[in-house]
């Protein structure tokens, strides 16, 4: 039987460098260095080429090395790395304005530039409790958010990213995401899972734990990723847009990973028929390049300058790369997404690259 060289020498002297003064926080399940890319082909240290199934966790939504998202970058590039949050330039604005232009909901977008997903989550977090007033928040089991310590009191796919970790941030109550295959909760006769869980949000969550009029925010994932690939019943997300409008909550929808054209439309959010008040993206954005967005409603983004910024937001090079990339999805890779053919539920295509 043919065997490949993996780990061959090269890599195993680099992971080997790599054990004495990288963190070992770091979840490394292969042994694969990587050499070069192209397209949906790597390449290791040894020369061992294979096909990726992973872009990167769901962030090469162009493949590897995109020529058009490589000059774009290089254009860049020649013009300045870096210009602080403090000033402006065009690429920010442009890409500010794309992302208002295919935003999930009528009303104009306003966007804060990150550097991860994660960070997109915390801005989400932080513009929620400013613009309500309020500190509780509802999550969902089998959710992942992120790692940071407001983002991390959301996830709950393990327990091992709060393992060492509390306190967490508190005010996060987490209830059974609607995974028809393995419900938790009793359903009413004639009611779906989706209905079950939203009603027992508001009879037992608000009716015995947490006052629904001192609920921020609903932070949930339109299709859970590292949950399993869940895609929920139908009538979830229209009966929890109904609750949260009925207690004057904000519906955030996570979209780092459903996002940027996984599931043939911008949004996977998109596919329910509602419009959530802000939603966060990152990892397919900018091709593999840092950059995450968290988009709201003009009416919720209503928080006062200086209350929120980084060093990094609007970075020039993320933002260039982002732009191509948007034009990319919009030229051929969002159809190809829509029109791919699978066995499995057509929402879950969101673990296939766009390619």
């Amino acid at each position: 039987m043919f065997k490949l060289n993996v780990p061959g020498p090269n890599a195993q002297a680099l992971i080997a460098r790599d054990k004495k003064v990288i963190s070992s926080s770091y979840p490394r399940g292969y042994p694969f260095v990587m050499d070069h890319g192209k397209g949906v082909e790597v390449w290791d240290v040894d020369g061992n080429r294979f096909i990726d199934m992973m872009a990167g966790i769901a962030v090469l939504s162009t493949g590897h090395s995109n020529p058009k998202v490589v000059k774009a970058v290089q254009n860049a590039a020649e013009k300045f790395l870096h210009i602080s949050s403090d000033f402006y330039h065009e690429d920010w604005v442009r890409l500010s304005e794309k992302l208002d232009e295919i935003a999930p909901f009528e009303e104009n977008a306003k966007t804060f530039l990150t550097n991860s997903g994660t960070e997109a989550v915390e801005t989400a977090i932080k513009l929620a409790k400013y613009h309500t007033k309020r500190s509780n928040f509802i999550g969902f089991t089998g959710a992942f958010h992120g790692r940071t310590m407001g983002s991390v009191a959301f996830t709950a796919s393990k327990p091992k990213y709060h393992s060492g970790f509390y306190p967490l941030m508190p005010g996060v109550t987490h209830v059974p995401f609607p995974y028809e295959y393995r419900p938790v909760l009793e359903r009413k006769a004639g009611e779906d899972y989706g209905q079950a869980v939203v009603r027992y949000i508001e009879e037992e969550i608000f009716g015995h734990n947490v006052p629904g009029d001192e609920v921020a925010a609903i932070l949930v994932e339109p299709i859970q990723g590292e949950g399993g690939y869940v895609v929920p019943p139908a009538t979830f997300f229209p009966d929890l847009r109904k609750l949260c409008d009925k207690y004057g909550i904000l519906l955030i929808a996570d979209e780092v990973q459903s996002g940027m054209g996984r599931t043939g439309k911008w949004w996977a959010i998109e596919h329910f028929g509602v419009e959530p008040d802000i939603i966060t993206s990152a990892k397919g954005i900018a091709s593999g390049l840092p950059l995450g967005a968290c988009i709201a409603r003009d009416s919720v983004m209503t928080w006062s300058k200086g209350a929120h910024g980084n060093t990094y937001g609007g970075n020039p090079i993320s933002c260039a790369a982002a732009l191509a990339t948007i034009d990319l999805l919009e030229e051929s890779y969002l159809a190809n997404a829509a029109e791919s053919k699978c066995d499995i539920h057509p929402l879950a295509r969101c673990v296939a690259r766009v390619l």
